[in-house]
């Protein structure tokens, strides 16, 4: 019982974390609103300007994207890890923003309810 506990375990964690799961794209949502995209390929500092008056500082360096910065009180989103695969995500409560790593171009994508 306890090897096939492990050997699914050490499929499960095969499967996620070795697998090609890179993100090409770090997208930026404002308050619900997609903001800024930009390739996770070359390295950038941006300052985000949320509706509220808060700031973030977006470093997006050596295929990874951080918040080195932030006005919010308790900067959570500064000491979150770097994202770099698909799906990962960092979230600013107070300033309302959502930093996501993804494989799509945000501003190329189709809305289909429109």
């Amino acid at each position: 019982l306890i090897a096939v506990i492990l050997a699914v375990a050490g499929i499960i964690f095969a499967v996620l974390y070795l697998g090609n799961n890179s993100g090409a794209f770090v997208n930026v949502e404002i308050n619900g609103k997609s903001a800024y995209t930009f390739p996770l390929n070359e390295n950038k500092e941006f300052l985000i300007e949320s509706e509220n008056g808060g700031e973030n500082t977006l470093i997006i360096e050596d295929g990874f994207a951080y918040v080195s910065k932030a006005s919010c009180p308790d900067k959570i989103c500064v000491r979150h890890k770097k994202i770099s695969r698909n799906g990962e995500s960092i979230i600013c409560l107070p300033n309302r923003v959502v930093i996501t790593v993804t494989d799509k171009n945000a501003d190329e994508e189709v809305d289909l309810v429109s």
